[in-house]
């Protein structure tokens, strides 16, 4: 079995947003302007926000906008810090 690469999964999770089904993923909590972690935040359901508007904050590239659909909470992560998809392990290549 092959292991799924970050940018695989990102493409899936993009895929099932716009299908409006929910994904669960986990990924290394960062703050820039703090710089420290939370540690590993694992994410039950989700969909990515699929907006060509993007705001004016620090790194916005490298940056991926998600809903938490338990929650309703409209946050982000770095796209290197994503860590599993739907359970799967992701690898960074």
């Amino acid at each position: 079995m092959s292991q799924k690469t970050v940018y695989q999964a990102l493409n899936e999770m993009q895929e099932l947003s716009k299908e409006d089904q929910p994904f669960s993923f986990s990924f290394m909590s960062y703050s820039e302007t703090k710089q420290s972690t939370q540690g590993v935040c694992s994410v039950r359901r989700a969909r990515l926000k699929l907006t060509d508007k993007r705001e004016q904050y620090l790194n916005a590239d490298a940056l991926i906008e998600y809903i938490d659909l338990d929650t309703l909470e409209h946050r982000r992560f770095y796209i290197p810090a994503l860590m599993t998809f739907n359970g799967q392990r992701l690898i960074l290549t």
